[in-house]
């Protein structure tokens, strides 16, 4: 008999046409035995809540939870972990669009590989459904991890939606702590600890991007032109940003919330110079030499353009200013 698989969704205000889509794509699925439990966060529009009433009424798969109350993104997804209870666990965002073979290409993998979890590759498509960057693995330069790497310590591995999990992360995860900022992440973290981790190079879903997408979806260029427009174009601004979207958003705050889940002694003390070393990056505000600390944390397969940018980013900031005006 099929291992049973909870795919969970976190919904708020979704557009109909991307929502309808995206849970008919997951009940499409060719590995049938799943259960899609939804936590809508309070929702003020009257038509995401119908909408989802409607599917849970007509399919057995799914279960509906409505909140009384905005708990915010975080904590309906630890609402939604709690409610998980399959030996394998999915998460799902409500705008994606699942290609039918996404759930049996992933069991199929973190079983064979006995590992903890496994993430996807996926294309990327803008509000049409078109296909505008067929690999977001080259795209976005993901890590690529098989097994255990300090990568999955250092930053996120994969996103939520491309990942599979196995029950013993699930519970290690729970409950959550206030350093938690990306449940990904930390799935990845305690993967990582545990059996490790492995990745499926194959595109399983369409990743959408639209013009509600805050940081996740877009590219560096974009998310510096959205900053300028609201904090202007000098140096003062420019290592705002660095500090706050770059350096701490996408990088410290991880490292802060794995220190507090980590069991094991050799990652507690990688956590401390890892830390540190992001906390004296924020101090520089020309250049930092200690370049040999980026490779020893921060290096890793599938990431030379990535490498590239974060270097100048960390390191020779004044550099980075330079791209920042243009």
């Amino acid at each position: 008999m099929e291992d049973k698989i909870d795919i969970i969704l976190a919904t708020y205000n979704t557009k109909i046409e991307y929502l309808k889509k995206q849970i008919d794509s997951i009940l499409a699925q060719t590995y049938q035995n799943i259960e899609l439990i939804i936590s809508d966060d309070n929702s003020s529009e009257k038509e995401v809540r119908e909408t989802l009433k409607k599917y849970e009424e007509k399919d057995a798969r799914v279960k509906l939870y409505i909140q009384e109350k905005n708990i915010g993104y975080i904590k309906n997804f630890e609402f939604l972990l709690e409610k998980a209870e399959a030996e394998y666990i999915m998460f799902c965002d409500h705008d994606d669009i699942w290609y039918e073979n996404k759930v049996e290409e992933s069991i199929k993998k973190i079983k064979s590989e006995n590992v903890d979890l496994v993430y996807c590759n996926s294309t990327q498509i803008n509000e049409k459904d078109e296909v505008i960057k067929k690999d977001y693995f080259k795209y976005k330069n993901v890590p690529l991890i098989k097994g255990k790497n300090k990568l999955a310590i250092s930053r996120c591995i994969g996103i939520g939606c491309s990942q599979i999990i196995t029950k013993q992360v699930r519970d290690k995860m729970l409950p959550f702590t206030e350093e938690v900022m990306a449940h990904d992440w930390l799935a990845a973290f305690i993967a990582n600890e545990n059996k490790g981790i492995s990745y499926i190079e194959q595109p399983l879903f369409g990743y959408r991007l639209h013009n509600t997408n805050v940081f996740g979806g877009r590219n560096l260029a974009q998310n510096l032109a959205r900053w300028k427009e609201e904090n202007g174009k000098n140096y003062k601004s420019y290592l705002k940003y660095r500090k706050e979207k770059v350096i701490d958003k996408a990088y410290l705050d991880g490292a802060k919330m794995c220190k507090q889940y980590a069991t094991s002694d050799a990652d507690k003390v990688f956590l401390d110079k890892l830390i540190n070393y992001y906390e004296n990056l924020e101090k520089s505000k020309y250049i930092n030499l200690h370049i040999c600390k980026y490779f020893k944390f921060l290096a890793g397969k599938n990431l030379l353009k990535k490498t590239i940018k974060e270097i100048v980013i960390f390191h020779f900031p004044i550099i980075g200013f330079l791209e920042f005006i243009k």
